[in-house]
C-alpha cells in the first residue's frame, strides 16, 4: 500500500486516491483565544477613556488650585491669589449674604479637593503655586462688607485685602495649629480659612465701630 500524502489544501490523499480531511494543528499556547481578543477589544477603549478622564481631572484640579493661573505669578503668588479673591468678590457680592456664604463654602470645599491633587501632582506639600486657599480666605474676610452695604467701597476692600494678607502671613493661633496638624488639601486650605475668619471678625468690628461714630 502506498503511503498517503497531503494535497496541500487541508486534505490527505490515500493510496486509493480517496481524500480524507487532515486533523487541524492544535492552537499555539501563545495565541490569544477569540474570547481574550474580544475582551481586549472592549477593554482597550475603556482604559483609554479612563486615562483621558484622569488627565482632564488633573488639569481641572491644577487650574482650580492655582487660582486660574494666579499661582504661577513669578512674584508673591499668594498676594496675587488674594487679589483674585477681591476680584471675584466684586460681582459675587450681588448674590446677597446667604448665597455668597454658600458660594464661599463651595469654594473652600473645591479648594480642599484641588489642593489635595495639586500636592500630588507637584510632589510638594503646600506648593507655592497653590493659591486657592488665599482666594477662599480673602473671600471669607470680605463677607461683612455685604450686610454693611460697603461691598463696592474701595477703602474697605483695600482694608480687607491688607488685613487678610497680614493674618495669612502671621498665622495667629488657630491658623497655625491647623497648618501644622492637618494633612493634604485640608492642611493647605483650612489655615487660610481660619485667617479669613479672623479677618472677617476684625473687619466686622471695624465696620461696627465706624458705624457708631458716624
Amino acid at each position: 500500500m502506498r503511503p498517503s500524502s497531503s494535497t496541500g489544501d487541508g486534505k490527505r490523499l490515500t493510496g486509493g486516491g480517496a481524500t480524507l480531511p487532515l486533523r487541524p494543528d492544535p492552537p499555539s499556547a501563545d495565541a490569544p483565544s477569540p474570547r481574550s481578543r474580544a475582551v481586549q477589544a472592549i477593554e482597550a477603549p475603556a482604559s483609554g477613556g479612563f486615562a483621558r478622564n484622569q488627565t482632564l481631572t488633573r488639569k481641572l484640579a491644577l487650574a482650580v488650585a492655582s487660582g486660574a493661573g494666579a499661582g504661577y505669578a513669578p512674584i508673591a503668588p499668594g498676594t496675587v491669589g488674594s487679589a483674585v479673591g477681591v476680584a471675584l468678590f466684586w460681582p459675587l457680592a450681588a448674590l446677597g449674604l446667604p448665597l455668597l456664604a454658600v458660594t464661599v463654602a463651595g469654594v473652600i470645599a473645591l479648594g480642599v479637593w484641588a489642593a489635595e491633587r495639586a500636592e500630588q501632582a507637584y510632589g510638594r506639600k503646600d506648593d507655592g503655586r497653590i493659591v486657592i486657599d488665599e482666594v477662599a480666605g480673602q473671600l471669607l474676610t470680605l463677607l461683612p462688607l455685604v450686610p454693611a452695604g460697603r461691598a463696592h467701597a474701595w477703602p474697605w476692600l483695600v482694608t480687607g485685602f491688607v488685613a487678610f494678607r497680614v493674618l495669612d502671613v502671621w498665622k495667629p493661633g488657630p491658623a497655625r495649629w491647623l497648618q501644622e496638624n492637618l494633612r493634604g488639601g485640608a492642611g493647605v486650605v483650612m489655615d487660610d480659612v481660619a485667617a479669613g475668619a479672623i479677618g472677617a471678625a476684625a473687619l466686622a468690628v471695624a465696620l461696627a465701630a465706624l458705624g457708631r461714630l458716624a
